[in-house]
């Protein structure tokens, strides 16, 4: 009996484990342009039935089934947290944030293959071209692409609600240029997407395909320039979390010192 105990009391220990890890990566990416927190999810292992004699059930009644004991807990997944967090100005020209539903889309690289992506981080810059990519360590270009003028006064960009991106060129006068049309994407079941780093997120089957559009339209957000979207993660929560997840696995790890002890006696005691 008592290595059933020690066997469950291990699952939770693993368990809790993982959801340390998850907390802990929620934390450190507190301050990361548009990140969205994990939560763990568990489930219980199967059940044993044991049948103990003199056993009774609720109504006093001898136990026809027996004793039905659990073998522990098991991670099922981690699961993705897409409330939106606060918008902070930044009075930057190409920092965008979305007021409401949607992804950018970009183009990255998933295991040697190009793939569109998608972000809540808004926090792009021009590259060598004047294209329009994500300020991550590859420098991720917007889609569709959007290239700005190399004359281009970049403090007379205007990004719209809409999407719509404006520009005034040097010599140009007082008119503005419209440049590209930004598109977001949203999806049937965000928490579906796949995390892979960099901010940028790729479709699965869970999430179903993207439906795409301009800003505005079929239930997609407005653009706010000169925003970001900051982490959703409340470090006040996280903090709780980390408390509880210690705890947790400091009990699990009395029940196997309680259980090994208990073994010992009943060992000691068959001799």
């Amino acid at each position: 009996m008592g290595i059933a105990a020690m066997h469950a009391a291990a699952t939770g220990m693993k368990a809790l484990d993982t959801k340390l890890d998850v907390v802990a990566n929620n934390l450190a990416n507190i301050n990361t342009v548009g990140f969205k927190r994990s939560r763990t999810n568990f489930e219980d292992l199967f059940y044993q039935t044991r049948r103990e004699p003199g056993a009774r059930d609720a109504n006093d009644e001898p136990a026809p089934h027996g004793i039905q004991v659990g073998l522990g807990v098991l991670v099922s997944g981690t699961q993705l947290d897409f409330a939106r967090g606060s918008i902070d100005p930044t009075n930057r020209k190409l920092d965008m944030a979305i007021d409401g539903e949607g992804f950018f889309q970009v183009k990255t690289f998933n295991n040697g293959d190009e793939v569109t992506a998608y972000t809540r981080a808004g926090n792009f810059v021009k590259n060598a071209n004047g294209k329009l990519v994500l300020a991550n360590s590859e420098g991720s270009p917007l889609e569709p692409p959007i290239e700005v003028p190399q004359d281009t006064d970049v403090e007379s960009i205007d990004i719209g609600r809409d999407g719509r991106v404006s520009v005034k060129q040097v010599g140009g006068g007082a008119n503005l240029t419209e440049v590209g049309q930004i598109e977001l994407a949203r999806f049937v079941n965000p928490e579906g997407l796949k995390s892979i780093g960099k901010n940028l997120f790729v479709e699965t089957d869970a999430s179903g395909q993207p439906i795409t559009g301009v800003p505005q339209e079929d239930g997609l957000g407005g653009l706010v320039q000169g925003n970001l979207e900051s982490s959703n993660v409340e470090p006040v929560r996280e903090l709780v979390d980390l408390i509880f997840t210690q705890r947790g696995f400091e009990l699990n790890s009395q029940a196997i010192q309680s259980a090994d002890e208990s073994l010992r006696i009943v060992t000691n005691l068959r001799r």
